[in-house]
Protein backbone atom coordinates (compact mmCIF):
# COMPACT_ATOMS: atom_id res chain seq x y z
CA UNK A 1 0.00 0.00 0.00
CA UNK A 2 1.28 3.44 -0.88
CA UNK A 3 1.57 6.17 1.71
CA UNK A 4 -1.07 8.86 1.75
CA UNK A 5 -2.13 12.25 3.11
CA UNK A 6 -5.78 12.73 3.98
CA UNK A 7 -7.31 16.17 4.50
CA UNK A 8 -10.86 16.64 5.75
CA UNK A 9 -11.52 19.77 3.68
CA UNK A 10 -15.20 20.01 4.61
CA UNK A 11 -14.45 20.44 8.33
CA UNK A 12 -11.40 22.69 7.84
CA UNK A 13 -11.64 26.25 9.22
CA UNK A 14 -9.01 27.60 6.82
CA UNK A 15 -6.60 28.87 9.49
CA UNK A 16 -3.59 28.21 7.24
CA UNK A 17 -1.29 26.90 9.99
CA UNK A 18 -0.59 23.73 8.01
CA UNK A 19 0.40 25.81 4.99
CA UNK A 20 2.72 27.98 7.09
CA UNK A 21 4.45 25.07 8.85
CA UNK A 22 5.15 22.88 5.79
CA UNK A 23 8.93 22.96 5.22
CA UNK A 24 8.61 22.09 1.51
CA UNK A 25 5.69 24.34 0.60
CA UNK A 26 3.54 21.33 -0.28
CA UNK A 27 0.29 22.85 0.96
CA UNK A 28 -1.52 25.83 -0.53
CA UNK A 29 -4.84 27.45 0.33
CA UNK A 30 -7.56 26.26 -2.04
CA UNK A 31 -9.33 28.72 -4.31
CA UNK A 32 -12.57 26.82 -3.64
CA UNK A 33 -14.38 27.18 -0.34
CA UNK A 34 -15.88 24.31 1.62
CA UNK A 35 -19.55 24.07 2.67
CA UNK A 36 -18.89 26.45 5.59
CA UNK A 37 -17.26 29.13 3.44
CA UNK A 38 -13.68 28.42 4.57
CA UNK A 39 -10.78 27.81 2.21
CA UNK A 40 -9.04 24.52 3.14
CA UNK A 41 -5.52 23.51 2.11
CA UNK A 42 -4.66 21.54 -0.99
CA UNK A 43 -1.56 19.34 -1.09
CA UNK A 44 1.03 18.84 -3.82
CA UNK A 45 2.27 15.36 -3.05
CA UNK A 46 5.25 15.44 -5.42
CA UNK A 47 7.05 17.72 -2.92
CA UNK A 48 5.89 15.98 0.27
CA UNK A 49 8.52 14.19 2.36
CA UNK A 50 6.01 12.80 4.87
CA UNK A 51 7.27 14.84 7.83
CA UNK A 52 3.66 15.19 9.14
CA UNK A 53 4.19 18.74 10.44
CA UNK A 54 0.84 19.66 8.86
CA UNK A 55 -0.92 16.91 10.80
CA UNK A 56 0.83 17.84 14.05
CA UNK A 57 -0.10 21.55 13.82
CA UNK A 58 -3.75 20.98 12.84
CA UNK A 59 -5.76 21.82 15.98
CA UNK A 60 -8.81 19.97 14.67
CA UNK A 61 -6.82 16.86 13.65
CA UNK A 62 -8.18 17.02 10.10
CA UNK A 63 -4.93 15.95 8.40
CA UNK A 64 -3.36 12.49 8.53
CA UNK A 65 -0.06 11.45 6.93
CA UNK A 66 0.89 7.84 6.21
CA UNK A 67 4.11 6.63 4.56
CA UNK A 68 4.68 3.29 2.90
CA UNK A 69 7.95 1.34 3.02
CA UNK A 70 9.24 3.24 -0.04
CA UNK A 71 8.25 6.65 1.40
CA UNK A 72 5.71 7.11 -1.39
CA UNK A 73 3.01 9.66 -0.54
CA UNK A 74 -0.39 10.04 -2.24
CA UNK A 75 -3.26 12.38 -1.34
CA UNK A 76 -6.86 11.40 -0.60
CA UNK A 77 -9.79 13.38 0.79
CA UNK A 78 -10.63 12.41 4.35
CA UNK A 79 -14.21 11.37 4.84
CA UNK A 80 -16.20 13.26 7.47
CA UNK A 81 -17.64 11.26 10.31
CA UNK A 82 -21.25 11.91 11.24
CA UNK A 83 -21.50 14.31 14.14
CA UNK A 84 -22.90 12.94 17.35
CA UNK A 85 -25.60 15.62 17.36
CA UNK A 86 -26.89 14.52 13.95
CA UNK A 87 -26.89 10.85 14.97
CA UNK A 88 -29.04 11.51 18.05
CA UNK A 89 -31.48 13.83 16.30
Amino acid sequence: MAGKITINAERCKGCGLCVAVCPNGCLVISKTSNQNGYFPPEARCENCNGCAMCAIICADTLIEVYRDSNNVITIEPKKSKKSLAKEKA
